[in-house]
């Protein structure tokens, strides 16, 4: 999978962009605040329909324009076609192959794109937030179906929440309501939850053979899911909803007083271990940096496996925060195989015969240099 040709219009700082990139290695080179990074981010927009960077879609619009786009050639197993998103004060349209699809659910996917960036590092020892959007993000790209629950889940959750207020400040008493809410939560936790499971146990498989190639065979990784109800990898859709079903019946009381939602998908976590030891909390920065370079790696394979295609990688000012070894072993993991996006003020000090065949891209004031 690549993309063949990219366009923007209105978008960040580019009033008009249209650019062809090698189905290989492209280096973006700029200073700081010329408009690397936003290329880099309208590729993420196009394969997931929103940034990685803001919530609020309004800030991808030019300051002085009602509307952004973003177009692109995309070449899938021989097979090239167009996707566009377009994004105005009222909302985002998603076309594919020129029809626009209704549900975002049905856009997502047709674009796997996986993203190595500064933060990612602080994958292993930032919050539970960012975890759980890492796991979100990878297995929505390859079953769309999990975005679809995942986003009603979340919609009833802020209804239950708000129910949960009520009742604490007692201006309601409606416990019937709640319940209602807690099956039709459930529902959706268990399938969140199935889906999670598997993903894990896939992705702890390609990460842990990964580590212990950074790591020259001395140190093992492992992946566990910490879930807040009593449910484990081995259950099934099924054994999940009834144990979430026993689980929230025995906290009722207690979210009733603390007037939130105690348990479920949102408050889940991965815990990593190196050797045994966790990561989080023993691991030195080292460690931590090839947890988070494993995992990124790991996902690359991990969505060959389930669609038989290679990801876009994009490498979005990473490279200058990992070490001259980890930089090798992560060009070398990517040649010849991964189109790959790379953004950076200086290439100097990388030296990697990977770089020494990519296509260079200038940027200056959100133009690309001829």
């Amino acid at each position: 999978m690549h993309i063949q040709q990219l366009s923007l219009t209105n978008y960040r700082n580019y009033k008009q962009l249209s650019v062809q990139f090698d189905d290989k290695i492209n280096v973006i080179i700029g200073e700081n605040a010329q408009g690397k990074t936003n290329l880099m981010e309208s590729i993420y927009v196009l394969g997931f329909s929103k940034s990685h960077r803001t919530t609020k879609d309004k800030e991808l619009i030019q300051w002085d324009q009602n509307y952004a786009k973003i177009e692109g050639s995309i070449v899938k197993r021989n097979r090239q076609f167009p996707l566009e998103i377009q994004i105005t004060n009222k909302g985002k349209k998603a076309k594919l192959n020129h029809l626009e699809q209704r549900r975002l659910s049905d856009y997502i996917g047709a674009l796997n794109i996986v993203m190595f960036a500064p933060e990612d590092l602080n994958l292993v020892k930032g919050s539970p937030q960012i975890r759980r959007r890492f796991i979100d993000m990878e297995i929505g790209q390859i079953q769309p179906v999990y975005i679809y629950h995942l986003g009603q889940y979340v919609k009833i959750l802020k209804q239950r929440n708000h129910l949960l207020k009520q009742l604490q400040k007692r201006r309601t008493d409606d416990v019937t309501m709640l319940r209602v809410l807690t099956e039709q939560m459930t529902e959706h936790a268990a399938i969140i939850l199935e889906k999670r499971f598997l993903f894990m146990k896939h992705l702890r498989k390609w990460a842990n053979e990964i580590h212990r190639g950074i790591s020259r065979g001395i140190e093992d990784l492992d992946l566990q899911y910490a879930a807040t109800a009593e449910v484990s990898e081995s259950d099934n859709k099924e054994k999940i909803r009834i144990t979430l079903t026993e689980s929230f019946a025995e906290v009722e009381t207690k979210e009733i007083e603390r007037g939130t939602t105690l348990i479920g998908p949102h408050r889940d976590d991965v815990v990593f271990y190196v050797n045994g030891k966790n990561v989080q909390t023993y691991g030195s920065q080292g460690q931590q940096r090839t947890t988070a370079l494993s995992l990124k790696l790991a996902e690359i394979e991990l969505i060959y496996q389930e669609t038989k295609d290679y990801p876009i990688l994009l490498l979005d000012d990473v490279l200058s925060e990992l070490d001259d070894y980890r930089q090798s072993h992560l060009l070398d993991t990517i040649e010849g195989k991964v189109q790959t996006f790379v953004s950076t003020t200086s290439v100097d000090g990388i030296h990697h015969q990977t770089l020494e065949k990519a296509e260079i891209f200038r940027i200056d004031q959100g133009k690309i240099l001829e």
